[in-house]
């Protein structure tokens, strides 16, 4: 592949179009003595004059007539590319999207996100609430850059790094016989009306793999896809439910509370999930280390 010298072209078409060294030079910030040097190299390449220059004019030749159009197209050509990828870069840089369960989206992530807007004012955060098993798709697939997801299942084309564990906890009315009790096991349910979280959802899976053989025996009565709905049914005392630790957050004057279950206890690990040999933006990096920073404190 010939090797072309852009600067030259660039010192060609700058004198081709000022008809003047002195400013051909100032128009790209440089010395008359600096552009000439630029011109006489692209002409040694070539092994031919472009410009004909004299104490009252500078023409071009016959071989710089020729090359004109051609070389002016190729600038163009490359001031358009450099242009269309300036802009993608500066793009990348003010967007960031991110997948992150609707149970850490809704209750933690807006602390995360001020963080992260004190230190990038300006960026926009795209946020993809999706399920766990969505998340790991909408980042296999480049639609976000990182997940804030369960860790499950190990997959070859992505790494995933543990940031918290949580455990599962019974959430019920204040009013109920289970709110004062420092824990309740699973066996004390069997009689209550349950609202359960998805049959197909991460955290149900996480269950069903903890209860085994009983969980079949539950008293589930209630099926929800949302750990949001399911503690709305409990507020309306339609039941008692089990959620993550972290998706459950009390307001002063609240009506539910939370308590710890056990016989077993069963828990989940939150994790941040990225493309295998991707290299995330820099704010990207900047806000999946908030993340850690913070899941660190709570």
């Amino acid at each position: 592949m010939e090797r072309v010298d852009f600067l030259g072209l660039q010192a060609f078409l700058s004198i081709a179009n000022w008809g003047s060294f002195n400013r051909a030079a100032a128009s790209l910030n440089l010395s008359q003595a600096a552009l000439s040097h630029r011109l006489k190299k692209l002409e040694d390449e070539l092994g031919v004059k472009l410009v004909a220059r004299t104490t009252r004019q500078v023409t071009l030749t016959p071989a710089g007539v020729d090359l004109l159009p051609s070389a002016q197209r190729i600038v163009e050509e490359l001031s358009q590319i450099f242009g269309k990828l300036r802009a993608q870069g500066r793009e990348s840089q003010d967007l960031v999207r991110i997948g992150c369960l609707p149970t850490i989206a809704s209750s933690h992530l807006p602390l995360i996100l001020q963080r992260f807007g004190q230190r990038d004012p300006g960026v926009l955060v795209r946020i993809l609430d999706h399920s766990a098993t969505a998340i790991v798709e909408r980042v296999r697939a480049g639609e976000a850059e990182f997940g804030v997801t369960i860790m499950s299942a190990q997959h070859y084309d992505l790494d995933i790094a543990p940031i918290h564990q949580e455990p599962f906890v019974l959430v019920c009315r204040a009013g109920h016989r289970f709110a004062g009790e420092k824990a309740v096991t699973w066996s004390d349910l069997r009689d209550e009306r349950l609202v359960k979280i998805g049959e197909q959802t991460g955290n149900n899976l996480l269950i069903a793999a903890g209860l085994g053989g009983r969980y079949a025996e539950m008293g589930w009565t209630y099926e929800v896809h949302r750990v949001a709905t399911a503690i709305g049914l409990v507020l309306g005392g339609l039941g008692i439910t089990v959620v993550p630790r972290l998706a459950f957050q009390t307001a002063p004057g609240s009506d539910l509370v939370a308590v710890p279950l056990r016989g077993p206890s069963i828990s989940r690990t939150i994790g941040i999930v990225t493309r295998r040999g991707h290299t995330l933006s820099s704010p990207a990096e900047r806000l999946a280390r908030i993340f850690r920073e913070y899941f660190q404190t709570v």
